[in-house]
């Protein structure tokens, strides 16, 4: 059994969304935490969970980091938490993996697919650790989430996309 650590200093958790249909608006949650049980040599045995705060989302721009905590969206004074709990993985080839995933957002769960990406293993040659890395790449709908806050353009369309890209990666210390 292979024990995981998160080094978070190389790890985060990123998104992007359509804004105004025609630019994308990026950020990121700084406060996540991610438990891996299982076996190096078996990827496809790992149990994942992710959790992230919600709160702690950057845009860097306040008044829209506002709105994201708000009832509007996330709702962060009733929902402390986003969490994703592995199902299953598949190999797709040498490096890549299909995780499929119960996604939690204000209560609602849904069943999601997202591409993982295995970096192998290192060893880090400040303190001779073992390290490993994942990159994850996803698609959600925000509005099967209840985050479906929005506003009408003057030229059509409306301020921000149903479909928000995610985009992470994960570093850990491996034994």
């Amino acid at each position: 059994m292979t024990t995981f650590t998160l080094d978070k200093v190389h790890s985060g958790v990123g998104f992007q969304v359509k804004h105004m249909m025609i630019a994308k608006a990026k950020g990121e949650f700084t406060d996540f935490d991610v438990k891996v049980e299982g076996d190096l040599e078996n990827l496809e045995g790992l149990n994942i969970q992710v959790t992230v705060d919600p709160s702690s989302i950057d845009t860097k721009n306040d008044d829209r980091d506002g709105h994201l905590r708000s009832a509007d969206f996330f709702d962060v004074d009733n929902f402390k938490s986003i969490k994703i709990v592995s199902k299953s993985i598949s190999k797709v080839s040498a490096n890549e993996y299909e995780l499929t995933a119960d996604v939690t957002i204000k209560d609602v769960t849904n069943t999601e697919k997202f591409t993982v990406e295995f970096n192998g293993t290192s060893k880090n040659p400040m303190d001779g650790s073992t390290v490993t890395g994942f990159d994850v790449e996803g698609k959600l709908n925000r509005e099967a989430y209840g985050l479906t806050w929005n506003a009408p353009l003057e030229t059509g369309g409306v301020l921000v996309g149903k479909e928000v890209k995610l985009s992470a990666n994960f570093e850990f210390i491996v034994e």
